[in-house]
């Protein structure tokens, strides 16, 4: 027991000495001096570095802060009263004003502010959305120093492994930059409406989180290809995928919102249904989308398209299967829409069609859809 109590009494000993011992150096020794350290020259920085530097400075005035509230009653006194709703990113499209976002962003908001660069803020008015594309265009009215439009880039010659460039707000940590390559190309990810399919979606490992979405992808020339849409993660973080509408598609669709504040699709004039379309091509063996229904006067009807129509007794009996347009194939409802959408109102498409057993090439010219 006396060895314990020893044992006790030394390591208490050990941290008073410890503890004292600053106290004591500083008291018995002779005075210390401490200077700063001398700093070591730092050199130039590197190319790379510096042309990253330039692209940021030279983009970051035509990034924005969007954020939303929204309308919410109080259930004792029925009055009408705004709340924070969420945050995002966007950009400058034009001298007019307008600048581009997601259209989650917008979605559902009673109300938007934009932040410029510079500290202003915007009440924004929203011009029109594309669900489908998850496009949207705001605008806002800046008297003074309106912010310089980012330049447009392509996405159809992008190549994976070149160098991307995110700008955006994630977390509300405005004006981040975050660097990383083309990881990947031609991506699919179900549209909000859960109906159709963004297609061509840029995959990159640039760190792209929530609040950076709207936000502009850009190529090392500074130039935009593209608008961060999503993420894919399992923690709704940042996990090295994510995804970007390609500008070729945000070029075709924001200048129909500018101007009608709704994207018009071109289309066939045809109905269709993935279930029956499934069990169809399940039972003719062919992947394709069955023509349910060909409406008069459309351009499935001046080119000769065949409906499904009923049986003596009663049984459907399958039309035309177009299983592809202009030689690329369609295997699904939502894959014919997106074919159908890198056209425009007025374009010739050629059709290949099932047809009771036999191929049938077919030409139509698209007409907009209501």
């Amino acid at each position: 027991m006396r060895s314990f109590w020893l044992l006790v009494a030394a390591a208490a000993g050990g941290v008073l000495v410890w503890q004292a011992r600053p106290w004591l150096e500083r008291t018995c020794a002779p005075a210390l001096i401490a200077e700063p350290r001398a700093i070591a020259p730092r050199g130039d920085l590197a190319s790379d570095e510096k042309s990253t530097i330039e692209l940021f400075e030279r983009s970051k005035g035509s990034v924005v802060f969007i954020t939303t509230t929204q309308l919410v009653r109080d259930r004792w006194s029925r009055n009408m009263f705004s709340i924070p709703r969420g945050a995002g990113s966007g950009f400058v499209w034009d001298a007019d004003g307008h600048i581009i976002t997601n259209h989650h962003v917008v979605s559902g908001a009673a109300e938007a502010k934009v932040r410029l660069n510079d500290g202003r803020d915007y009440s924004a008015r929203l011009v029109g959305a594309s669900p489908a594309h998850d496009i949207a265009v705001l605008r806002i009215r800046v008297p003074e120093r309106q912010p310089a439009a980012l330049p447009i880039g392509t996405s159809a010659d992008l190549k994976v492994g070149q160098k991307v460039f995110a700008i955006g707000n994630p977390f509300g940590l405005d004006w981040s930059l975050t660097t990383g390559v083309v990881s990947a190309l031609d991506r699919s990810l179900p549209a909000e409406d859960e109906r159709t399919v963004i297609e061509h979606l840029i995959q990159t490992d640039a760190a792209i989180n929530p609040g950076n979405s709207g936000g502009p992808l850009l190529d090392s020339s500074g130039r935009l290809i593209g608008i961060n849409t999503a993420i894919f993660s399992p923690s709704g973080a940042y996990a090295g995928v994510g995804f970007a509408v390609p500008v070729d598609t945000v070029n075709r669709v924001v200048p129909q919102l500018i101007a009608k504040g709704k994207y018009t699709r071109p289309v066939l004039g045809i109905s269709t249904d993935e279930q029956l379309n499934q069990l169809i091509a399940k039972q003719l063996g062919v992947k394709g989308v069955a023509v349910l229904k060909v409406e008069p006067g459309s351009p499935a009807e001046a080119a000769g398209l065949r409906a499904a129509r009923s049986g003596a007794d009663g049984s459907l009996v399958p039309g035309d299967v177009i299983t592809a347009l202009d030689g690329k194939a369609v295997d699904s409802v939502a894959r014919l829409v997106n074919r159908l959408d890198e056209h425009k109102v007025g374009d010739t498409i050629r059709l290949s069609v099932q047809r009771e057993g036999r191929a049938v090439e077919l030409s139509v010219t698209l007409k907009a859809g209501t």
